[in-house]
């Protein structure tokens, strides 16, 4: 006598994957909702912050002629707080802001960062605690327009707006940018603008301008660029 078979299992199979099938659909369409409406609300901030004033200075480090910049303005502008990322040896920029007799009081240095994507990763948590809404971005023609456009998603994922300054730099620029750098910087920012949201990298090394101990560093030894016109 022949077996019998029996067509239960397979057709309980395919009514598991339709359930599956139909749970997805509705996740990836509550998904879409809640980016929708981040959207609109991150939209709305950024309009709001775009007609507020500077409430602080972001300097991506990698010439010390932003940091003269940043100086000058700290003149103008004294109860406005500095984040300089991995700029010049902290000493170098201590002797710039006394050249320039700028306050040292609301000027912080972060050393964790060694790219321009890193120097947002750890830069955007400093931001965020200070309150910020609206940020005079410095950078330099040689990071352009990559630089720019990861501060416009990566900060206006966050509701801050973008202003940026641009400063010339003296000699030869020491990075050099391409399509691909630039490709791959904006492509991993648009992923990190969604990350950022839960995830707050907090970095080890910052240091109050105040708190830099020259004497210990003269004892040391530094070096800084001749073009900010100050030495060890």
């Amino acid at each position: 006598m022949k077996p019998k078979f029996t067509i239960k299992p397979s057709i309980s199979l395919e009514k598991n994957f339709t359930n599956l099938w139909q749970l997805l659909q509705k996740l990836t369409r509550g998904l879409y909702v809640i980016l929708g409406v981040w959207l609109i609300f991150t939209t709305i901030t950024l309009v709001f912050a775009s007609s507020r004033p500077v409430d602080a200075f972001f300097v991506l480090g990698g010439s010390i002629s932003r940091e003269t910049y940043v100086a000058q303005q700290a003149k103008q502008y004294p109860q406005t707080p500095i984040l300089i990322s991995h700029g010049s040896p902290d000493p170098c920029i201590r002797l710039i802001f006394q050249a320039e007799l700028a306050e040292l009081q609301n000027v912080w240095l972060e050393d964790c960062a060694n790219s321009t994507f890193e120097n947002f990763y750890y830069g955007i948590p400093i931001l965020r605690h200070w309150g910020v809404h609206k940020v005079m971005l410095i950078t330099s023609p040689s990071h352009l327009p990559r630089a720019l456009w990861m501060a416009k998603i990566l900060l206006g994922a966050h509701g801050i707006w973008v202003e940026p300054e641009i400063v010339q730099e003296l000699g030869i620029p020491g990075n050099n940018e391409s399509w691909s750098k630039t490709g791959l910087d904006l492509t991993r920012s648009l992923f990190w603008a969604i990350l950022s949201q839960i995830i707050q990298p907090q970095c080890s090394n910052i240091t109050r301008l105040t708190e830099v101990d020259m004497q210990a560093w003269e004892h040391r030894g530094f070096h800084c660029e001749h073009q900010g016109g100050v030495g060890s």
